[in-house]
């Protein structure tokens, strides 16, 4: 999506904006920071229990417009990624779209998103994701790299890794995505398969099993469904967290704030 925002009326007052949030990261951080949420796309589904007294109003790429109306709506949050440039042309109301591709891009992205809905805990949120980028950098080796829900099987001499987003056809993180940005602030950017796309459909049988591991996202294929067959292939493999690694807002930042302390290089 390539659009600006619209000009945001600065003279409402938080307490007064009532939010429809179409990004799920952004939904959950929103929540952590007690806005007025009004709405949310289906796929916002956390935190469980707040999410659910919300009324959804469409998906990422689809939205019913009179529904966002009806919940007298003055802001809808969009994605650049995400979200499509049709969805920000028809929205009836105010939008603002956060554009996020790297962990560098959250703090700025934040600090607009809390700007715009005048948020000090939004803010807070921002500078804590820029103080983690300013003092820490991280040193860990793929066999034990941290976000794994579970070793399906343990590398050995693995030297590379391929992170998996789908299957039939299979498809990969590449390039310029928050995900590729996560696996390098972790420290294994030179062990990550290198792809001229940002989700590229590859061929396994282009990898040597020995030397590849492949981890497998729990979002957005259900790869925990498949474990046998993928244990078939012969890779050591693992099922990761894939909204660890890619909701990037409060998740994330809680997720990499939380490392041990003997794998963190401080940043001089």
């Amino acid at each position: 999506m390539n659009c600006n925002s619209h000009l945001i009326n600065s003279d409402k007052q938080t307490h007064l904006r009532r939010i429809v949030s179409l990004v799920p990261s952004i939904t959950e951080t929103l929540i952590e920071c007690k806005v007025n949420l009004v709405g949310r796309s289906r796929f916002c589904i956390h935190p469980v229990e707040e999410v659910n007294k919300i009324k959804k109003v469409g998906g990422t790429k689809d939205i019913d417009w009179q529904k966002v109306l009806d919940l007298k709506a003055d802001l809808v949050i969009l994605d650049k990624e995400e979200n499509t440039l049709e969805m920000a042309q028809n929205c009836p109301v105010d939008y603002i779209a956060l554009h996020i591709q790297s962990v560098q891009d959250v703090a700025p992205e934040l600090e607009k998103l809390s700007n715009a809905i005048e948020n000090n805990a939004m803010k807070l949120i921002a500078k804590r994701w820029q103080n983690l980028l300013n003092n820490r950098t991280f040193s860990y080796k793929i066999n034990e790299l941290p976000g794994v829900m579970e070793w399906w099987k343990k590398p050995k001499n693995a030297e590379q890794l391929i992170y998996m987003i789908w299957k039939k056809p299979w498809m990969a993180a590449g390039e310029g995505i928050f995900i590729q940005s996560v696996l390098k602030l972790l420290g294994v950017e030179e062990q990550r398969v290198k792809f001229d796309q940002k989700y590229p459909v590859i061929e396994l049988e282009d990898y040597f099993p020995q030397q590849t591991l492949l981890l497998f996202s729990s979002e957005p294929f259900p790869f925990h469904n498949y474990k046998q067959e993928l244990l078939e292939l012969g890779f050591p493999c693992a099922l990761v967290d894939g909204e660890l690694f890619s909701w990037y807002g409060i998740r994330s930042l809680q997720f990499l704030e939380s490392l041990s302390a003997d794998k963190i290089n401080k940043v001089t």
